[in-house]
Parts: structure tokens; C-alpha cells; sequence
């Protein structure tokens, strides 16, 4: 189990549900060894339990992981499923009013927050929105390494691409209906070039595919994007 954080950004603040080590549980991060840290980054419903999850994943994999409230301009500490068409329309309309340029001062934020608090080499992992997010970061802060996961809207960001000065996946749904073939084109075709960028195509695979109970989860295709994160984040963090 997490603990809730505040992060301070100019003379506000936000929440973020922190994830430790297990072996630093009842330390201060700065008492205990961590490989690094990870910023893990939400889809549209907010830091539910799915994202607390993949914290405490990362968690168990030596990393301090802070999951930060992305809508808190919105609405703080909102918490969602894929599970009624409520929360569906609440989720979009979210999104909708949710400004990415400010959020990229809120991911340098818990980036920031995580170099405080004993983390060295900091990562960033994301998700649909969060993947988005992810790619934004990889372009516009001072994180050491980027995982997006069905990013919606890279390929009209790619021209951002040169920024990029980490080590950074992109892992994409074949049958992602919010990625469609030429979306997944363009990116792949955008970052072939990059020498720091990395993207992989899942065949047979629909968007959130790693998501917890989700209705698209594939335990073979999260493993092996897990399994290519996870390695990104020894050689980048460690």
C-alpha cells in the first residue's frame, strides 16, 4: 500500500499517491536503496486503483513510484472505471478540459519531487492519456527515460521529436480504434530515424491491453511490454 504525497507547484499543490519499496516501507526515501524513480502516469479516470496497481508493481520492482493527480485543476483526486457509462462521459469530459501544456509542468513537478526525495535518475510511464503525456515528457522535461503505452495523439506531435534527449518506448495497440493504422504509421514511420526512440507494434492487441480487469487485458502482450519497460528503466535509472 501507497501513501498520499503533495507535490508543490508554484504557491499551489497537488496529490500523488506514492508507491515504496517494500524494503524502505517505514523509511524516509532517502534511508532507503532504490534503483530510481518513476512517475506513473494516468489514463482518463484518474489515480484509481488500476494506476495504484502499476505503482505498487513498480514498487516491487525496487522502484519509488509517484502516480500525481493529473485533473487537479479540475477536479482533485477524481478516481474512475471503465465500468459505467457515467464515469465513461465523466472521463472524457475530463480530458477534454484537461490543458497538456500545463501538465507538463506538473510531471517536472513529481519529477522534481522524486530527486528530492533520493532518486538519482527518474523515469516516466504512462498510459492512453498518460501515454500521450509520457511522449510530451520525453520531449519537453529533464526525466532519464519514458515508457508510453497507447499513447492517443503522438503522431501530431511528432514534430516535437527532435527534443527528445532520453531513452524512450512507445508500445502500440495494432487494433487501437483511438490508434488508428495510418496514427501508427505516421509514429513509427516519425521516430524511425530517432536514435533514442523505440516503438513496437502489439499485434492482436486492442488499447489498454494493460490494464488491470480491463476488458482488453492480455497478460502475454502486458508481460512483454513490461518486460521491455522494465529493461529500459535498469539500463536508464540504475
Amino acid at each position: 500500500m501507497g501513501e498520499t504525497v503533495q507535490i508543490k507547484i508554484g504557491d499551489d499543490y497537488f496529490d500523488g499517491y506514492l508507491a515504496r519499496p517494500s524494503a524502505q516501507a517505514d523509511e524516509t526515501p532517502q534511508k532507503g536503496g532504490v534503483k530510481g524513480g518513476v512517475v506513473v502516469i494516468q489514463e482518463i479516470f484518474g489515480v484509481n486503483s488500476d494506476i495504484k496497481e502499476t505503482a505498487d508493481w513498480l514498487a516491487g520492482q525496487g522502484y519509488l513510484a509517484l502516480a500525481p493527480d493529473l485533473f487537479w485543476r479540475q477536479e482533485r483526486n477524481v478516481s474512475l472505471t471503465d465500468g459505467s457509462e457515467g464515469e465513461w462521459q465523466k472521463a472524457f469530459a475530463l480530458m477534454n478540459g484537461y490543458d497538456g501544456d500545463e501538465g507538463v509542468g506538473d510531471l517536472q513537478a513529481a519529477i522534481d519531487y522524486l530527486r528530492a526525495n533520493g532518486c538519482a535518475k527518474v523515469g516516466t510511464i504512462g498510459f492512453c492519456l498518460g501515454g500521450r503525456m509520457v511522449f510530451l515528457a520525453a520531449c519537453r522535461t529533464n526525466a532519464d527515460a519514458h515508457a508510453s503505452y497507447y499513447g492517443v495523439g503522438i503522431e501530431g506531435l511528432l514534430g516535437e521529436a527532435d527534443n527528445i534527449t532520453a531513452p524512450t518506448l512507445v508500445h502500440i495497440a495494432s487494433e487501437d480504434e483511438f490508434v488508428p493504422p495510418e496514427a501508427q504509421a505516421a509514429i513509427i514511420d516519425g521516430l524511425a530515424a530517432h536514435e533514442l526512440a523505440e516503438a513496437h507494434i502489439y499485434d492482436g492487441q486492442d488499447h489498454a491491453f494493460a490494464r488491470h480487469n480491463g476488458m482488453h487485458y492480455d497478460a502475454a502482450a502486458t508481460a512483454l511490454a513490461h518486460g521491455r519497460t522494465l529493461d529500459l528503466f535498469q539500463r536508464a535509472l540504475s
